[in-house]
């Protein structure tokens, strides 16, 4: 099993920037690939970012050159960059781990708000 703990959510100003981290445990060394996605209000869950174990990413073509995806292997942690914040990037961002069969993870989600 591996659990995944979200933080760096919160209310941010259209324009900011905000930094997501989420901490792996347990079993983390099944771990291939990593990632966020997010939901907001009635809609369906989305990718935002992953990162695989050597380091290669996707971005959502909504967030490309504004969010950065980055791993520290070291610490079991992967991380969220977001900048240029827009009201529509508001949701409950969720942390997603992967191991090599393809089996998912999921943390208890951290919610991002964009507004003035």
């Amino acid at each position: 099993q591996v659990q995944l703990v979200e933080s760096g959510g919160g209310l941010v100003q259209p324009g900011g920037s905000l930094r997501l981290s989420c901490a792996a445990s347990g079993t983390i060394y099944s771990i291939n690939t990593m990632g966020w996605y997010r939901q907001a209000p009635g809609k369906q869950r989305e990718l935002v970012a992953v990162i695989s174990s050597s380091g290669s990413t996707n971005y959502a073509d909504s967030v490309k050159d504004r969010f950065t995806i980055s791993r520290d292997n070291a610490k079991n942690t992967v991380y969220l960059q977001m900048n240029s914040l827009k009201p529509e990037d508001t949701a409950v961002y969720y942390c997603n781990a992967k191991n090599p069969w393809n089996i998912s993870y999921w943390g208890k989600g951290t919610l991002v708000t964009v507004s003035s």
